[in-house]
């Protein structure tokens, strides 16, 4: 039922062989899609020569980097249909890289690299992209949102959780101002998954979700992929929750 054969797209973050922008960029492939693979790192380059897809490094924080990624796309797929911005911070309790914290402990320098990687770096793609987005007349954009923010939160954890929700706020209005160009825009948020990036923490509180685990990449990129498709051409400005139920019970027990 779902086609995507000579559509093409954009995925980000997608450098993480377990990752859900990999993942993304394989479901998307597998309904017949073209895809253009990017991340900050070169294990990126690895990702593309295993599935037979085009690849590039990018730091999205820096304009001129997502301006040059945006026209090798171009040159190397000719056209684009949809952009998946996944890239971002992916683990909600990793707190390795010290951007984690609450409001006493955040400072605006940690604060501005969280708002950098997960929001400044979805617009900035998304800016130059759309254009090129716009003249498939039936465009697609999803971004990487989360529970965490828009739906739910982490102690002592101000930065990420609010990067999250900006992302909604960002998928609406561009849903508002797109819809006339035949655009949908939509978020996905996860809750806990198993993935290359999930820390020893969130593989316990996953244990305590109404279904007992941890979601896969694989299940968030099948959510990802069937928002692209044009059956669900008439879904935009959504967030569509991938949590196993985690966001539903006020009263929460781990097994024993």
């Amino acid at each position: 039922m779902f086609d995507l054969s000579g559509k093409k797209f954009l995925v980000t973050g997608s450098g993480s062989s377990n990752g859900i922008g990999f993942a993304s960029a394989k479901a998307l492939q597998a309904l017949g899609a073209t895809v253009y693979l990017t991340s900050l790192s070169e294990r990126v380059l690895k990702r593309g020569l295993e599935i037979s897809a085009a690849a590039s490094c990018a730091n999205l924080t820096k304009p001129l980097e997502v301006k040059q990624l945006i026209l090798g796309v171009i040159q190397t797929l000719g056209s684009l249909d949809g952009v998946v911005n996944n890239a971002g911070m992916t683990s909600v309790l990793d707190t390795s890289e010290g951007e984690f914290a609450s409001i006493d402990d955040t400072t605006i320098e940690k604060w501005q690299k969280s708002f950098a990687r997960n929001v400044e770096s979805a617009f900035l793609v998304t800016k130059e992209a759309i254009p090129h987005i716009r003249k498939s007349k039936a465009g697609r954009i999803v971004m990487m949102s989360s529970v965490s923010g828009p739906l739910l939160a982490i102690r002592n954890d101000v930065a990420y959780p609010s990067t999250k929700a900006a992302l909604v706020g960002l998928v609406r209005s561009l849903a508002i101002d797109e819809a006339q160009n035949g655009i949908t825009v939509n978020a996905v948020a996860p809750g806990w998954v198993a993935s290359e990036s999930q820390s020893e923490s969130e593989a316990i509180h996953s244990k305590a979700t109404p279904i007992g685990r941890a979601g896969t990449p694989d299940e968030m990129a099948a959510a990802v992929a069937w928002l692209c498709t044009n059956e669900a051409s008439y879904i935009t400005g959504q967030m569509l929750v991938l949590d196993g139920g985690n966001s539903l019970p006020e009263q929460r027990y781990l097994p024993n």
